[in-house]
């Protein structure tokens, strides 16, 4: 089976290199697909070193629009049989490919998300707020969906391809998490969680979801579980 790895890319000049080591080293078949969303520090030229090289597709956008946005471009140009969400920091270690894919390898799961709250190899102790968030995020998801995910926030959601063809995705900032939770529920297919470590990494130290990406992500749940 091939893996498409989708990595959106903004502003990760200090990480794309080590992260893509890291990718490259999973000892999978895949394709890297890098969607740089308008990097004004340097990424998009480390990136443009990639463009042509077996395994790598490198698309650009001229103006930045978000994750979201760039998941759809990402989505658009994959060709694998399962799609993997990888973000271009360092806080999702991808030797972690293997147990991610493991159950739509298997044929027990159409999709798997892993969760940075069912126990990895460790997590680095971060701000309790921002837990709390991620935590109040999935409970109300749940309540709509009527799944009984950990983690729905997460960063790796990994899908048969099949699974997500033909999902009309609207979101383009970080609302495209609750989103797509929300449309593949609809679906009635089968979820895996997997726990995974997380390195999370501070404000300070680039990251870029604030509060009110919190409460875009509250009105996505709404919208998109009780609408089309």
């Amino acid at each position: 089976m091939l893996l498409s790895v989708v990595i959106p890319v903004y502003n990760e000049v200090e990480t794309i290199e080590t992260l893509l080591d890291r990718v490259r080293a999973v000892p999978l078949e895949k394709e890297i697909i890098l969607v740089d969303d308008a990097s004004t520090d340097g990424t998009r030229e480390v990136l443009r070193r990639f463009e042509g090289e077996p395994g790598y597709r490198v698309l650009l956008h001229e103006t930045n629009q978000g994750k979201g946005a760039a998941l759809r471009t990402g989505f658009g140009a994959a060709t694998g049989d399962i799609i993997l969400i990888q973000d271009a920091d360092l806080e999702y270690d991808p030797q972690e490919y293997p147990r991610l894919i493991a159950p739509i390898v298997d044929g027990r799961a159409d999709v798997v998300y892993g969760s940075r709250f069912l126990g990895g190899e460790g997590n680095r102790v971060l701000r309790f707020w921002h837990a709390v968030g991620n935590k109040v995020l999935t409970f109300v998801s749940n309540c709509f969906s009527n799944l009984y995910l950990t983690d729905m926030e997460t960063c790796y959601k990994v899908f048969r391809r099949e699974a997500i063809e033909g999902i009309e995705l609207q979101e383009s900032r970080f609302g495209i998490e609750p989103e797509l939770t929300a449309k593949l529920a609809k679906r009635r297919l089968r979820f895996y969680e997997v726990g995974i470590s997380y390195n999370g990494r501070s404000y300070g130290e680039g990251k870029k979801i604030g509060w009110r990406d919190g409460l875009r992500a509250i009105w996505c749940i709404v919208r998109y579980n009780l609408g089309d």
